[in-house]
Protein backbone atom coordinates (compact mmCIF):
# COMPACT_ATOMS: atom_id res chain seq x y z
CA UNK A 1 0.00 0.00 0.00
CA UNK A 2 2.74 2.35 0.91
CA UNK A 3 4.76 1.37 -2.53
CA UNK A 4 1.27 1.75 -4.43
CA UNK A 5 0.88 5.67 -3.08
CA UNK A 6 4.02 6.30 -3.72
CA UNK A 7 4.07 5.46 -7.56
CA UNK A 8 0.33 7.31 -7.46
CA UNK A 9 1.79 10.48 -6.40
CA UNK A 10 5.06 10.66 -8.20
CA UNK A 11 3.06 9.34 -11.71
CA UNK A 12 -0.33 10.71 -11.76
CA UNK A 13 -0.60 12.99 -8.00
CA UNK A 14 2.34 15.71 -8.95
CA UNK A 15 0.85 17.96 -11.27
CA UNK A 16 -3.21 17.84 -10.36
CA UNK A 17 -2.57 18.23 -6.59
CA UNK A 18 0.14 21.12 -6.90
CA UNK A 19 -2.86 22.59 -9.04
CA UNK A 20 -5.65 22.12 -6.57
CA UNK A 21 -3.50 22.41 -3.54
CA UNK A 22 -0.87 24.58 -3.96
CA UNK A 23 -2.44 27.80 -3.95
CA UNK A 24 -2.35 27.29 -0.02
CA UNK A 25 1.47 27.69 -0.40
CA UNK A 26 0.77 31.36 -0.97
CA UNK A 27 -0.09 31.73 2.74
CA UNK A 28 4.09 31.33 3.06
CA UNK A 29 4.96 33.71 0.54
CA UNK A 30 4.71 36.76 2.54
CA UNK A 31 6.52 35.55 5.95
CA UNK A 32 9.85 37.21 7.58
CA UNK A 33 12.30 35.38 5.88
CA UNK A 34 11.42 35.23 2.38
CA UNK A 35 14.04 32.25 1.32
CA UNK A 36 14.17 30.26 4.75
CA UNK A 37 13.14 26.77 4.01
CA UNK A 38 11.85 25.81 6.76
CA UNK A 39 8.17 26.63 6.64
CA UNK A 40 7.83 24.70 3.87
CA UNK A 41 9.47 22.16 5.36
CA UNK A 42 6.71 22.28 8.24
CA UNK A 43 4.05 22.61 5.72
CA UNK A 44 5.14 19.48 4.07
CA UNK A 45 5.03 17.76 7.92
CA UNK A 46 1.59 19.23 8.28
CA UNK A 47 -0.18 17.85 4.85
CA UNK A 48 1.66 14.36 5.77
CA UNK A 49 -0.04 14.44 8.95
CA UNK A 50 -3.43 15.09 7.74
CA UNK A 51 -3.30 12.51 5.02
CA UNK A 52 -1.85 10.16 7.30
CA UNK A 53 -4.76 10.48 9.62
CA UNK A 54 -7.44 10.49 7.02
CA UNK A 55 -6.06 7.64 5.72
CA UNK A 56 -5.98 5.67 8.69
CA UNK A 57 -9.54 6.92 9.65
CA UNK A 58 -10.83 5.94 6.31
CA UNK A 59 -9.62 2.07 6.64
CA UNK A 60 -11.11 2.02 10.03
CA UNK A 61 -14.60 3.61 9.53
CA UNK A 62 -15.10 3.35 5.81
CA UNK A 63 -17.35 6.17 3.43
CA UNK A 64 -18.92 6.98 6.73
CA UNK A 65 -16.25 9.51 7.08
CA UNK A 66 -15.54 10.51 3.85
CA UNK A 67 -16.90 14.14 2.88
CA UNK A 68 -19.75 14.42 0.06
CA UNK A 69 -19.42 15.72 -2.78
CA UNK A 70 -21.29 19.01 -2.22
CA UNK A 71 -19.20 19.69 1.25
CA UNK A 72 -16.28 19.32 -0.89
CA UNK A 73 -17.70 21.83 -3.39
CA UNK A 74 -18.10 23.89 -0.19
CA UNK A 75 -14.48 23.52 1.13
CA UNK A 76 -13.05 24.41 -2.65
CA UNK A 77 -15.18 27.71 -2.93
CA UNK A 78 -13.35 28.55 0.92
CA UNK A 79 -10.08 27.49 -0.34
CA UNK A 80 -10.30 29.37 -3.51
CA UNK A 81 -11.30 32.71 -2.05
CA UNK A 82 -8.50 31.99 0.53
CA UNK A 83 -5.91 32.07 -2.29
CA UNK A 84 -7.28 35.13 -3.39
CA UNK A 85 -6.84 36.64 -0.69
CA UNK A 86 -3.17 35.11 0.06
CA UNK A 87 -2.04 36.29 -3.18
CA UNK A 88 -3.42 40.21 -2.95
CA UNK A 89 -1.77 40.38 0.41
CA UNK A 90 1.72 39.04 -1.33
CA UNK A 91 1.01 41.52 -4.20
CA UNK A 92 0.35 44.31 -1.44
CA UNK A 93 3.46 43.43 0.93
CA UNK A 94 5.28 41.41 -1.38
CA UNK A 95 7.57 44.20 -2.93
CA UNK A 96 11.74 43.64 -2.92
CA UNK A 97 13.01 45.84 -0.18
CA UNK A 98 10.08 46.10 1.52
CA UNK A 99 9.81 46.05 6.00
CA UNK A 100 9.74 41.62 6.79
CA UNK A 101 6.65 41.46 9.16
CA UNK A 102 7.28 40.55 12.48
CA UNK A 103 6.57 36.92 13.16
CA UNK A 104 3.80 36.56 15.95
CA UNK A 105 2.53 33.37 17.77
CA UNK A 106 0.02 32.51 14.82
CA UNK A 107 2.22 32.76 12.53
CA UNK A 108 4.48 29.66 14.01
CA UNK A 109 1.50 27.78 13.46
CA UNK A 110 0.40 28.86 9.75
CA UNK A 111 2.82 26.35 7.89
CA UNK A 112 1.93 23.13 9.49
CA UNK A 113 -1.59 24.37 9.15
CA UNK A 114 -1.97 25.30 5.76
CA UNK A 115 -0.18 22.05 5.05
CA UNK A 116 -2.82 20.12 7.07
CA UNK A 117 -5.69 22.33 5.14
CA UNK A 118 -4.37 20.54 1.94
CA UNK A 119 -6.76 17.08 2.77
CA UNK A 120 -10.07 19.28 2.92
CA UNK A 121 -8.90 20.20 -1.37
CA UNK A 122 -8.64 16.94 -2.60
CA UNK A 123 -7.16 16.50 -6.16
CA UNK A 124 -8.74 13.85 -8.15
CA UNK A 125 -5.84 11.45 -7.52
CA UNK A 126 -6.79 12.61 -3.63
CA UNK A 127 -9.77 11.29 -3.76
CA UNK A 128 -9.21 8.12 -5.79
CA UNK A 129 -6.24 7.57 -2.84
CA UNK A 130 -9.22 7.81 -0.32
CA UNK A 131 -11.15 4.84 -2.00
CA UNK A 132 -8.42 3.08 -1.88
CA UNK A 133 -8.20 3.50 2.10
CA UNK A 134 -11.73 3.19 2.31
CA UNK A 135 -11.51 -0.41 0.55
CA UNK A 136 -8.78 -1.69 2.44
CA UNK A 137 -10.97 -2.20 5.70
CA UNK A 138 -7.48 -1.34 7.43
CA UNK A 139 -6.46 1.68 9.38
CA UNK A 140 -2.72 1.32 9.00
CA UNK A 141 -2.96 0.11 5.22
CA UNK A 142 -4.97 3.07 4.38
CA UNK A 143 -2.73 5.00 6.72
CA UNK A 144 0.24 3.81 4.53
CA UNK A 145 -1.47 4.30 1.61
CA UNK A 146 -1.84 8.11 2.09
CA UNK A 147 1.41 8.42 3.48
CA UNK A 148 3.01 7.14 0.62
CA UNK A 149 0.62 9.17 -1.78
CA UNK A 150 1.96 12.48 -0.01
CA UNK A 151 5.63 11.21 -0.44
CA UNK A 152 5.09 10.88 -3.80
CA UNK A 153 4.00 14.41 -4.40
CA UNK A 154 6.50 15.99 -1.81
CA UNK A 155 9.28 16.91 -4.27
CA UNK A 156 7.34 19.31 -6.49
CA UNK A 157 5.56 20.65 -3.52
CA UNK A 158 9.00 21.27 -1.97
CA UNK A 159 10.23 22.98 -5.49
CA UNK A 160 7.24 24.76 -5.78
CA UNK A 161 6.93 25.89 -2.29
CA UNK A 162 10.97 26.92 -2.51
CA UNK A 163 10.18 29.05 -5.59
CA UNK A 164 6.98 30.83 -4.02
CA UNK A 165 9.31 31.78 -0.90
CA UNK A 166 12.08 33.26 -3.32
CA UNK A 167 10.19 35.30 -5.61
CA UNK A 168 8.23 36.58 -2.39
CA UNK A 169 11.00 38.95 -2.14
CA UNK A 170 11.79 39.95 -5.51
CA UNK A 171 9.71 42.30 -8.29
CA UNK A 172 8.31 39.02 -9.70
CA UNK A 173 5.89 39.11 -6.15
CA UNK A 174 3.03 40.92 -8.19
CA UNK A 175 3.18 38.50 -11.40
CA UNK A 176 3.36 35.46 -8.91
CA UNK A 177 0.38 37.14 -7.30
CA UNK A 178 -1.94 37.79 -10.12
CA UNK A 179 -1.18 34.29 -11.25
CA UNK A 180 -2.08 33.16 -8.12
CA UNK A 181 -5.69 35.35 -8.06
CA UNK A 182 -6.56 33.58 -11.55
CA UNK A 183 -5.71 29.86 -9.65
CA UNK A 184 -7.61 30.95 -6.76
CA UNK A 185 -10.60 31.91 -8.68
CA UNK A 186 -10.07 28.71 -10.57
CA UNK A 187 -10.28 26.36 -7.87
CA UNK A 188 -13.23 28.60 -6.18
CA UNK A 189 -14.71 27.83 -9.77
CA UNK A 190 -13.81 24.34 -9.63
CA UNK A 191 -16.31 24.31 -6.52
CA UNK A 192 -18.80 25.73 -7.80
CA UNK A 193 -19.43 22.73 -10.33
CA UNK A 194 -18.68 20.57 -8.11
CA UNK A 195 -21.78 21.80 -6.36
CA UNK A 196 -23.59 22.71 -9.80
CA UNK A 197 -25.21 25.55 -8.27
CA UNK A 198 -24.82 27.81 -11.66
CA UNK A 199 -25.55 24.90 -14.18
CA UNK A 200 -28.40 24.96 -15.67
CA UNK A 201 -29.55 21.07 -16.49
CA UNK A 202 -30.39 20.92 -20.32
CA UNK A 203 -34.09 19.61 -21.18
CA UNK A 204 -34.30 15.57 -21.55
CA UNK A 205 -33.81 14.88 -24.96
CA UNK A 206 -37.00 12.69 -26.71
CA UNK A 207 -36.29 9.46 -28.50
CA UNK A 208 -35.58 5.78 -27.26
CA UNK A 209 -33.18 5.34 -24.50
CA UNK A 210 -31.12 2.03 -23.50
CA UNK A 211 -31.04 0.43 -19.99
CA UNK A 212 -27.09 0.50 -20.03
CA UNK A 213 -24.98 3.34 -21.15
CA UNK A 214 -21.28 3.53 -21.76
CA UNK A 215 -19.33 6.38 -21.18
CA UNK A 216 -15.72 7.46 -21.28
CA UNK A 217 -13.45 9.43 -19.22
CA UNK A 218 -10.38 11.15 -20.59
CA UNK A 219 -8.10 13.78 -20.15
CA UNK A 220 -10.34 16.25 -21.90
CA UNK A 221 -13.90 15.36 -19.94
CA UNK A 222 -16.08 12.41 -20.35
CA UNK A 223 -17.38 11.61 -23.67
CA UNK A 224 -19.82 11.27 -24.67
CA UNK A 225 -20.77 14.19 -22.21
CA UNK A 226 -24.79 13.97 -22.74
CA UNK A 227 -26.32 10.14 -23.11
CA UNK A 228 -29.87 8.80 -22.96
CA UNK A 229 -31.37 6.18 -20.89
CA UNK A 230 -34.94 5.04 -20.34
CA UNK A 231 -36.62 6.06 -17.31
CA UNK A 232 -38.95 4.04 -14.80
CA UNK A 233 -36.26 1.61 -15.06
CA UNK A 234 -32.85 0.65 -13.88
CA UNK A 235 -29.92 1.77 -15.46
CA UNK A 236 -26.25 0.97 -15.54
CA UNK A 237 -23.94 3.74 -16.10
CA UNK A 238 -20.38 1.58 -17.43
CA UNK A 239 -18.02 4.09 -16.95
CA UNK A 240 -14.82 3.53 -18.75
CA UNK A 241 -10.97 4.95 -18.21
CA UNK A 242 -9.86 5.85 -21.52
CA UNK A 243 -6.47 7.90 -19.75
CA UNK A 244 -5.36 8.55 -16.11
CA UNK A 245 -6.37 12.32 -14.59
CA UNK A 246 -8.82 14.05 -13.22
CA UNK A 247 -12.04 12.33 -15.03
CA UNK A 248 -11.00 9.40 -13.25
CA UNK A 249 -12.94 9.69 -10.10
CA UNK A 250 -16.40 10.84 -10.62
CA UNK A 251 -19.26 11.91 -8.26
CA UNK A 252 -22.41 10.62 -9.59
CA UNK A 253 -25.81 10.46 -7.25
CA UNK A 254 -24.39 11.69 -4.57
CA UNK A 255 -21.60 9.36 -3.81
CA UNK A 256 -17.81 9.56 -5.29
CA UNK A 257 -16.51 6.44 -7.69
CA UNK A 258 -13.18 5.69 -8.78
CA UNK A 259 -13.24 4.57 -12.51
CA UNK A 260 -13.33 2.18 -14.33
CA UNK A 261 -16.66 1.02 -12.49
CA UNK A 262 -20.30 0.38 -13.39
CA UNK A 263 -23.07 2.73 -11.52
CA UNK A 264 -26.39 0.95 -10.42
CA UNK A 265 -28.73 3.66 -10.90
CA UNK A 266 -32.33 3.07 -9.48
CA UNK A 267 -35.36 3.70 -11.37
CA UNK A 268 -35.51 7.65 -12.08
CA UNK A 269 -38.58 9.95 -13.04
CA UNK A 270 -37.86 11.83 -16.82
CA UNK A 271 -35.27 14.70 -16.45
CA UNK A 272 -31.54 15.09 -16.07
CA UNK A 273 -28.95 13.67 -14.15
CA UNK A 274 -25.55 15.78 -13.56
CA UNK A 275 -22.42 14.19 -12.62
CA UNK A 276 -18.97 16.04 -12.18
CA UNK A 277 -15.42 14.40 -11.62
CA UNK A 278 -14.35 14.56 -8.36
CA UNK A 279 -12.20 18.06 -8.40
CA UNK A 280 -15.42 20.38 -10.55
CA UNK A 281 -13.67 19.97 -13.47
CA UNK A 282 -15.67 18.15 -16.30
CA UNK A 283 -19.29 17.39 -15.93
CA UNK A 284 -21.67 15.20 -18.16
CA UNK A 285 -25.33 14.33 -18.47
CA UNK A 286 -28.04 11.30 -18.69
CA UNK A 287 -31.22 12.39 -19.69
CA UNK A 288 -34.02 10.22 -18.85
CA UNK A 289 -37.10 9.80 -21.19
Amino acid sequence: MLAGGVAAGLVAGTVTCTAAQGGLLMGLADGRHGRDPAPVGWFLAGRLVSHTAAGALLGLLGSAVSLPPQARAVLLVVAGLTVVAFAARLMRHGRAGCAPAEPGAASRFKAPLLGAATILVPCGMTLGMELVAVSSGSPLAGAAAMAGFVAGTTPAFALLGYALRRVSRTRLARLAGVVAVGAGLWTAGAGVNLGGWLTAAPAPASGPGAQTVTVWATREGYRPAMVTARAGVPVEVVFKLADRGCAGTVAIDGRDVALPATVRLPPQRPGSMRYVCGMGMYAGFINFS
